[in-house]
């Protein structure tokens, strides 16, 4: 079966009885198929720079990422955030390596406008080491910090990160989130949107606020790896043991 890539926050990785639910679900889908963990960690920078008395900035909803406070992103996300989700999977019974987007060749990262200091976007290169360890029953835990060919370290956004791992490994993307997916007027689940649907439920504020973002990601996500992108909660992750008998989980997003 094709490889999972499921993406998940930083606010989950700070709930530990959700993260132990998610990653014990994450654990009998392994016995299915090959699983890959991509996250973010967004609460954890936020804890670090409010303890260093250091300013966020955001552009377009990207984190301005000055070289000061370079260091300190990179030792949350690709540490702390890293190997806390590690320790949660091991204790799932997981086999985890933890990686960075640094590793093995796997992207290319090149850095975006310096208006948003060492921010990058991302694209696949190599999927060997990946494949590597997939083959043998490993869970990838990777973080979304990179590196440009000349070694300067760049924050990436976790949502890019994840859906470049999709196209690497040719794999099904779930974007998880506190919200078990799309809803209607009446707060009933919608199984599947389209791009024309999303865009009708937008302009009926149906679909608002932070709920926008995440369907453009997804939907943004399904055009660039040409297969649906599913939206579903990581507060009801037996949910997704429905995509073991290839039902749907969520709100399934489809690129047109």
């Amino acid at each position: 079966m094709k490889p999972l890539i499921v993406k998940v926050g930083g606010a989950f990785i700070g709930d530990a009885q959700a993260a132990k639910a998610l990653l014990d679900v994450l654990a009998q889908l392994q016995k299915s198929r090959p699983v890959l963990l991509v996250h973010g960690g967004g609460p954890i920078v936020e804890e670090w720079m409010v303890a260093l008395n250091l300013k966020t900035v955001k552009i377009d909803g990207l984190r301005v990422t000055s070289a000061e406070q370079m260091p300190y992103i990179v030792g949350a996300l690709a540490g702390t955030a890293n190997k806390q989700l590690v320790a949660q999977a091991i204790a799932s019974g997981l086999n985890p390596v933890g990686l960075a987007l640094t590793d093995g060749g796997m992207v290319k990262c090149t850095p975006m406008d310096a208006k948003y200091g060492a921010v990058g976007s991302v694209e696949p290169a190599d999927a060997t080491l990946l494949k590597l360890l997939l083959s043998q029953d490993y869970l990838p835990v990777v973080s979304s910090i990179g590196a440009d060919p000349s070694g300067q370290l760049l924050n990436i956004n976790a949502d890019q990160a994840a859906t470049v791992m999709a196209q690497l490994l040719h794999g099904e993307l779930i974007l998880l989130s506190d919200v078990a997916g799309v809803l209607d007027a009446d707060k009933q689940l919608l199984s599947e949107l389209n791009a024309a649907q999303i865009q009708q439920l937008i302009d009926a504020g149906v679909i608002r606020d932070g709920m926008t973002v995440k369907v453009e990601a997804a939907l943004s996500a399904a055009r660039d790896i040409g297969v649906p992108v599913t939206i579903a909660s990581w507060k009801q992750p037996e949910s997704l043991l429905r995509l073991a008998g290839n039902q749907s989980a969520g709100t399934r997003i489809y690129p047109d």
